[in-house]
């Protein structure tokens, strides 16, 4: 039986990927930072069923600011595949919490890096980077060759990590890696996104609970593609032979005005109606064209994104409808 170690394992990413190894017969360790709400968490259906819980799925209490707990809980787990997903996650939140983004971005994945570098048997290493490693890219699409330019802390963080992964593979020989994920939405997405303010709008909205939407530019384009396809790449990474990095993509631009179309239209509403704009929500900084090319991955990999933009618009919102009593 193989065995995972996921850090982030409540959130979007962490959940479906949990999920997905448990499916495939594998061992999971999970480090949690707050055990007294996973009953409540993406995974907390996981950890009710006895038959998981401390039989093939393990969570430990940890924070990465920790590091000689974090060697224990690693050295004890002995995973064979580690994936790295955790971290502060918001491009804004990060121009007002620049030292925080990277801290818990950067510095905790340099940490990790050097635990398992000192394990007998080093697990293969997958970092969950971002396109906002790219900030406003030369040209675009972009590939696993495009220059990195981060354009917020957050970018910043993103990008070191990034780097690190790949310097520890040439420099100590270890099989780690990167994966560059642009925009990925389901149901677990947290609220922050502007994917799922939206389209949580849009269902109060049709529910009556509320009757305006506020944004901010509505001209920003996204690659947006659905995040259990995006997870399923991740471990198809760390399954080959030779793991590398890789841009986990649509290829695919739509605006925020796209979305917000999308989304009332699931409703049949017209958004002209219920949306105004607020200058205050505009970002200082907007990334430029993040559309990425998922070439690679589907040459080497046999990888794509399979829920087309419109009908990931609609599973959003009747997940939100459906949540509504």
């Amino acid at each position: 039986m193989k065995r995972a170690f996921i850090t982030g394992i409540t959130g979007q990413d962490g959940s479906y990927l949990c999920e997905l190894l448990l499916s495939e017969g594998y061992e999971v360790h999970g480090l949690v930072h707050r055990p007294d709400a996973l009953n409540s968490s993406n995974i907390g259906p996981l950890v009710q069923d006895p038959k998981l819980l401390n039989k093939r799925l393990f969570l430990h209490n940890g924070a990465f600011e920790d590091a000689t707990h974090l060697r224990r809980v690693i050295s004890r787990s002995q995973p064979d595949e580690f994936y790295h997903l955790a971290g502060q996650s918001s491009p804004r939140i990060s121009l007002d919490l620049p030292e925080t983004t990277v801290d818990s971005v950067g510095m905790a994945t340099l940490r990790l890096l050097e635990i398992i570098r000192d394990l007998p048997n080093p697990p293969k290493f997958l970092y969950a980077s971002s396109s906002e490693v790219f900030g406003s890219p030369p040209y675009s699409p972009q590939d696993e060759l495009t220059p990195l330019n981060p354009t917020t802390p957050y970018g910043a963080a993103k990008a070191f990590s990034q780097q690190m992964a790949r310097i520890y593979r040439i420099a100590y020989k270890l099989q780690t890696c990167s994966v560059i994920l642009y925009n990925h939405e389901s149901p677990r997405r947290n609220s922050n996104f502007v994917s799922m303010k939206i389209c949580q709008a849009v269902a109060r909205i049709k529910k009556g609970l509320q009757t305006e939407l506020h944004l901010g530019s509505l001209s920003g384009q996204r690659d947006w593609g659905w995040a259990p396809d995006y997870v399923r790449g991740m471990w198809m990474i760390l399954k080959s032979t030779t793991v590398d990095d890789y841009i986990l993509a649509t290829g695919r631009l739509h605006s925020v005005e796209q979305l917000v179309n999308a989304a009332f239209n699931v409703v049949g509403l017209n958004w002209h109606d219920y949306v105004k704009f607020d200058s205050k929500l505009v970002m200082t900084v907007e990334p430029v064209a993040s559309c990425g090319n998922p070439s690679k991955a589907q040459r080497l990999l046999g990888w794509e994104n399979s829920v087309p933009f419109e009908q990931m618009v609609e599973r959003l919102v009747k997940s939100e409808l459906d949540k509504i009593t």
